[in-house]
């Protein structure tokens, strides 16, 4: 857990946090120097859960390759395969169906949902909130069944394919989302009630991991982290891909750049992707939910690349082909390992206390940044 590993010539305190820690959210190693309870460094060591995955990718399919990036960030997989499905649309060239469109985009406004519910809870829950981790989880359950019912799966669901989606909707799925987004709405005050104007929760938050917008852009933050520094940044709407450029939403931006800020960000981010799912649900055109492929697919020689907004940022998927079967090189952009960069600059001169807020408020998903 907290373990002393040495001291400085400055008489400094060394510690390490992880690789199993409850607070690091995954298996990720910080090497902390400590002044009394003020850290003066953060170095984050990566490497335990290294799986080779972008090498991996040159083996596989450009069907196959896809479903790999589901088990980087979890939490937004819907999201991930369909960044993969574009970087392979745009090699082969396909004009994908409009039912297939509108799918993908209100599966990937679930998929946010559901993750910013997950770190709503975790969040709250690290700063010793432990009730709001209930609430998150009960509106989380509901989403996971509506994706279990129409994908089979529940976490990692595979659905997106190149040309659109797997499968058509489930009969039930227009039903049970409307039912799902009536509920949720209501919950927006209570959420408010229990953590957002809570006090204490205030005083964890406001003026605590401050990132300024210069150092934001400078680090190559994405998603909440960057827009809550009041650098606008969401792909949705500078670069908008499928339906996005259809729908009406608001970029959510802060300018503060701390704890409180990311916090405002994500809680402002749940009711525009509820704004999205409302503009969709009730006008799911009808047709195709699958542009025709071949079995075999093959992308000309050439260099693509596709970024799609994640929930916690920008993901890019940048393919090489020789013009076979299988990716020559690929490499994917993943928006935590820069946002985890910027961990030391904003924690220096905190307490240590102020270090799990800081990290509940990155979102950080260690698979995503560790692959």
């Amino acid at each position: 857990m907290l373990e002393e590993v040495g001291t400085t010539d400055q008489g400094d305190l060394i510690i390490n946090v992880g690789p199993q820690h409850p607070s690091t959210h995954g298996v990720l190693h910080l090497v902390i120097t400590l002044n009394g309870e003020t850290i003066r460094k953060i170095e984050p060591h990566l490497g335990y859960i290294h799986r080779s995955i972008e090498k991996m990718c040159e083996s596989l399919s450009f069907r196959q390759f896809i479903y790999s990036t589901s088990r980087m960030d979890y939490l937004s997989s819907h999201i991930n395969n369909h960044g993969c499905a574009l970087a392979v649309e745009q090699g082969l060239g396909i004009e994908i169906p409009e039912r297939a469109q509108v799918i993908r985009v209100i599966m990937d406004e679930l998929t946010r949902l559901a993750s910013h519910q997950l770190w709503w809870g975790a969040m709250a829950m690290d700063v010793g909130a432990i009730t709001p981790f209930f609430h998150a989880f009960r509106e989380r359950e509901m989403i996971n069944d509506i994706m279990e019912e129409t994908c089979g799966a529940r976490l990692t669901m595979n659905y997106m394919v190149p040309g659109g989606v797997m499968f058509d909707l489930h009969p039930n799925f227009q039903r049970k989302v409307r039912e799902f987004l009536r509920f949720f709405e209501s919950k927006f005050d209570e959420y408010d009630e229990l953590v957002t104007h809570n006090v204490i929760f205030q005083s964890r938050m406001k003026g605590v991991g401050v990132l300024s917008k210069a150092d934001a852009i400078s680090f190559g933050c994405t998603g909440p982290v960057a827009r809550a520094s009041g650098v606008s940044s969401d792909i949705r709407k500078l670069y908008p891909y499928d339906c996005y450029s259809k729908v009406q939403f608001d970029e959510v931006l802060e300018k503060d750049g701390d704890c409180f800020a990311r916090y405002l960000v994500r809680m402002g981010e749940m009711k525009q992707s509820v704004r999205i799912l409302e503009q969709l649900i009730d006008n799911i055109p009808d047709g195709d939910f699958q542009a025709k492929t071949k079995a075999v697919l093959k992308l000309p020689k050439g260099e693509y690349y596709s970024t799609v907004e994640t929930a916690r940022g920008e993901f890019g998927v940048y393919i090489i082909s020789e013009g076979g079967m299988t990716p020559y090189r690929i490499k994917f952009r993943s928006p935590g390992f820069s946002n985890l960069s910027a961990l030391d600059h904003m924690a220096r001169g905190s307490k240590i206390g102020d270090m799990v807020a800081i990290m509940g408020t990155l979102d950080l998903v260690i698979p995503d940044i560790d692959r």
